[in-house]
């Protein structure tokens, strides 16, 4: 092997998000434009010569091309050993398993989640450290400073690997291992769940549908769900891996699923359905006559999760995203136990995790997960659903219902406006911002005060580090909010989320209709920004 030192010029716009470096497939096929990236990832680190780095992505196009380049250059930069999944194929929080389960110094996670993939969909790149975790805010922006400056990056001339034949391989004195991407992550859930009552449950006729959207979790489902648990055959759809994911998107919401939350509206649908993305680190769960939101979901999760063999002992805090709804917080309260509020991006739960302050931990956007990882965990939040299944012997709709009558009801929504012109969409949150400090103490709409209105700021109770402007947050006495940010997301443009909020107590009424219940607010969020005369945009791109 000859470690080649092959000079580059650096591009301007390699500024990791809150998932890392996600673009256009034809941005990253531009010349070095990969190899500039991983090096300055690697640039940017200390202390790896021969340790072991992870590598594995959701199969989307360029995956292969990409991973092929990552293990020359890991190679050249002094890893002694690379873990890969078979095929190039681990789902994010599978990964993550890897890295913790095997002490990796880190690895390498190629995945633009839940964004369409293909030749002209979105790739991405995403270092994870040797937590499992997504890199802190101190890695990605040394990368993006090195990325600026870059002026040459280091690789070998050797051949691609076999990355369809389990086993190790040589590239110069690095070892490549290709691994079955399903086998440890499997024996984990194992550990977590009482697969003995699920697998009761389902020989008793329970029925369940799930899609893997053509993406990652295809083959975690068929491994778990249908040969260790006994779900009929049949039971996952769409579970074949597919570099543009079978020309769908693979978001797994109630637009691109519309299908599933239909059938299970009907007499003749199964009693539970659920779904995970492109990555396999966000779920969609809804029984039958009954969607539940992400908020929610999370909130159900920590109240039952003592349910679970790998949680009976009860769980030590949780942890949400600032635009998740409040609905966990109450269940913390209940439980007596620790509740954070954190920036969005998983990465701001790590430290949290780490330090034993919580167990759970959810975003609204459909992430949910545990200490068991350092990344949200689609299947397992569907695993832990069966679980709690299977232990109650309730349906979904029961679950729900028993747990707003014990803690009341978050009526949630969030409508997103999707690749609006950036320029437009950071004017519109700048004036926004601009109106904060007059808020407080007004009312507005139909007779809401305002309690508070600020930016999000953040500090970290285990590092002391602090996150600012990470949302613009009004809040009312009633406990309804309206939160506004712009996502770190998308490739093109700008994504704008808009939250809302409005609790009901848990005498209150919890039958109405979401988007009818929250209409106050959906005006006065408009009032207030002017989304529609500004955006152009009637409504919005998704509403969930």
């Amino acid at each position: 092997m000859t470690i080649q030192t092959i000079s580059t010029t650096p591009y301007a716009d390699q500024k990791p998000g809150t998932s890392g470096l996600r673009k256009r497939v034809t941005v990253y096929q531009q010349p070095n434009y990969v190899e500039n990236y991983i090096q300055a990832i690697f640039d940017s680190l200390e202390g790896f010569a021969g340790q072991t780095l992870v590598m594995g992505g959701d199969g989307r196009f360029y995956n292969d091309v990409a991973i092929q380049k990552a293990i020359r250059i890991a190679a050249a930069n002094g890893f002694g050993r690379v873990l890969v999944g078979r095929g190039g194929i681990l789902s994010t929080p599978a990964a993550s398993h890897v890295i913790r389960h095997y002490k990796a110094f880190g690895g390498l996670v190629l995945s633009a989640s839940h964004n369409p993939g293909g030749p002209d969909g979105d790739f991405g790149i995403k270092y994870n450290i040797s937590n499992g975790g997504p890199a802190p805010e101190k890695i990605t922006d040394a990368v993006y400073a090195r990325s600026k400056v870059i002026d040459s990056y280091k690789t070998t001339d050797t051949a691609d690997i076999d990355l369809g034949r389990i086993g190790t391989q040589a590239v110069g004195d690095m070892t490549v291992e290709v691994i079955d991407p399903v086998t440890d992550y499997a024996a984990l859930m194992e550990t977590l769940f009482d697969f003995g009552a699920i697998r009761a449950m389902f020989a008793s006729g329970f029925r369940m549908t799930f899609d893997a959207m053509n993406a990652v979790t295809g083959p975690y489902a068929h491994d778990i769900l249908e040969d260790r648990l006994g779900a009929p055959k049949g039971t996952v759809i769409n579970g074949t891996p597919s570099p543009d994911f079978g020309g769908g998107h693979p978001d797994p919401n109630l637009v691109y699923c519309k299908e599933m939350h239909d059938l299970l509206m009907t007499p003749e649908g199964p009693d539970f359905g659920a779904a995970s993305d492109g990555d396999g680190d966000r779920n969609l769960i809804i029984g039958k006559n009954r969607f539940v939101t992400p908020s929610d979901s999370l909130a159900l999760l920590a109240a039952n999760a003592h349910l679970a063999p790998g949680y009976k002992a009860g769980i030590a805090g949780i942890a949400r995203s600032m635009p998740t709804s409040a609905a966990a917080d109450r269940v913390a309260e209940k439980l007596g136990i620790e509740m954070h509020e954190t920036p969005t991006g998983w990465k701001f739960f790590g430290n949290l995790l780490d330090a034993g302050r919580v167990t759970i931990c959810g975003e609204e956007s459909a992430g949910t997960g545990s200490d068991h990882v350092r990344e949200k965990d689609g299947l397992w939040a569907v695993l832990l659903w069966l679980n709690i299944i299977a232990a109650r012997k309730q349906s979904v709709d029961e679950i729900v219902r028993a747990h707003w009558a014990t803690y009341g009801r978050n009526y949630y929504t969030r409508h997103d406006y999707e690749e609006v012109d950036a320029a437009i969409a950071g004017k519109l949150v700048d004036d926004l911002r601009a109106q904060l400090p007059g808020l407080p103490g007004q009312i507005l709409g139909d007779d809401l005060q305002v309690a508070y209105a600020d930016d999000f700021t953040y500090h970290d109770p285990v590092d002391g580090s602090t996150s600012a402007k990470q949302g613009i947050r009004i809040g009312f006495t009633d406990g309804s909010r309206i939160v506004l940010r712009l996502s770190g997301t998308g490739t093109v443009g700008a994504t704008l989320r808009l939250y809302l909020e409005r609790y009901e107590a848990a005498d209150g009424r919890h039958d109405l209709d979401t988007q009818s219940a929250l209409e106050p607010l959906i005006e006065l969020a408009d009032q207030l920004a002017g989304i529609k005369q500004r955006t152009g945009r009637q409504e919005p791109s998704v509403i969930t």
